[in-house]
């Protein structure tokens, strides 16, 4: 359904309204232009109203069934394994779907028992679902009626990485620290996010290999090579953003890494190659990813920083804008908020 310039809305619904994903897509299409946000499902609220679960929703009046109701286009933001029937349910009724979970973003099959614990119910729709990174496949999105939404941490990775490996400038052996805020953790409540247990405290978790990364490891593979790939995410103690430290060895001489990545993201609304390395901060509440490029002359060494808002950009923010473009809407719609501050 293209509604570009026909003036009619798309009906559009949420699956798992009461995540933290979900309640920022409700946040950011509540105010677009362009769709009528019509229906949200939550299985624990289910019967109650959108405002009383989510009071700073108030002027969204609408109540929390246990599944969407009439939509032409719908959000899945269910945790992993529970939203990949539900997706493909969907796709069968002609509704076109952006899925927030991991359900879809690897094209093997096999890799689900081995990352996620699951056999997946529907590969078939493994080949047809589109990577949503618009910055990489604009195109393919556009076309597509089932987009897998991006992990957060492979967001702020893969875009700071793509130029390096699409100019081929780098060695094989990538090394990638990344802190993420305690949101990223998800609204379910468990102990190692309880405030007393991650406020003053910082810790690595998933050394043997978080599930983000076989996500990574594909993505990177499309621009050149298969670089080694040593992921390591800290947990810190505040509740948006992720600040990704990225470090790779240069093959030959420096080259001008300012020109490269602004020249690689001239025309991109949502990437900004930054003076001086980002914060967190900078990002919150947008759907911006900062980048800053250095080189360490003494190792010879690349350092990327790359900054987002895990819940905007790597989430519900992607998640419109892939939206966007597969209405046929101008990318930017409904997502034009500066961050805020402080």
């Amino acid at each position: 359904m293209n509604t570009a310039n026909t003036g009619k809305k798309t009906k559009v619904g949420i699956i798992n309204v009461t995540g933290y994903a979900g309640v920022e897509l409700a946040r950011l299409l509540s105010r677009h232009p362009a769709v009528e946000l019509v229906s949200v499902s939550g299985r624990s609220a289910a019967g109650q109203r959108l405002a009383d679960v989510f009071p700073y929703l108030a002027s969204i009046d609408l109540a929390i069934t246990p599944e969407v109701e009439s939509v032409d286009f719908a959000f899945s933001a269910l945790p992993h394994k529970e939203s990949a029937p539900i997706v493909a349910g969907l796709i069968g009724r002609g509704v076109k779907v952006v899925d927030i979970s991991a359900d879809y973003r690897l094209r093997d099959a096999a890799l689900y028992p081995q990352w996620y614990g699951f056999t997946h119910p529907a590969p078939e729709l493994l080949g047809e679902a589109v990577y949503g990174l618009p910055e990489l496949y604009r195109k393919e999105i556009a076309a597509a009626r089932l987009v897998a939404n991006p992990g957060c941490y492979p967001t702020s990775v893969i875009l700071g990485l793509a130029p390096l490996l699409k100019a081929g400038v780098i060695g094989d052996h990538v090394i990638i620290d990344s802190k993420s805020g305690i949101s990223g953790a998800g609204r379910s409540l468990s102990l190692g996010t309880h405030y007393s247990e991650v406020n003053e405290d910082v810790t690595a978790y998933a050394l043997k290999g978080h599930r983000h990364l076989s996500e990574i490891e594909q993505e990177l593979a499309r621009f050149g090579g298969r670089p080694a790939v040593t992921f390591v995410p800290h947990l810190i103690p505040m509740t948006r953003g992720i600040l990704s430290t990225i470090y790779a060895p240069l093959k030959a001489a420096a080259p001008d890494l300012e020109a490269l990545y602004r020249d690689f993201y001239q025309d991109e609304p949502f990437v900004r190659i930054a003076k001086e390395p980002p914060h967190t901060k900078h990002t919150w509440g947008s759907n911006m990813c900062l980048i800053y490029p250095a080189v360490d002359s003494r190792t010879g060494r690349v350092v990327v920083l790359s900054a987002i808002d895990n819940l905007v950009k790597g989430a519900a923010g992607q998640a419109v804008q892939n939206m966007n473009l597969m209405l046929g809407l101008a990318e930017t719609t409904g997502l034009e908020a500066v961050a805020v501050y402080p």
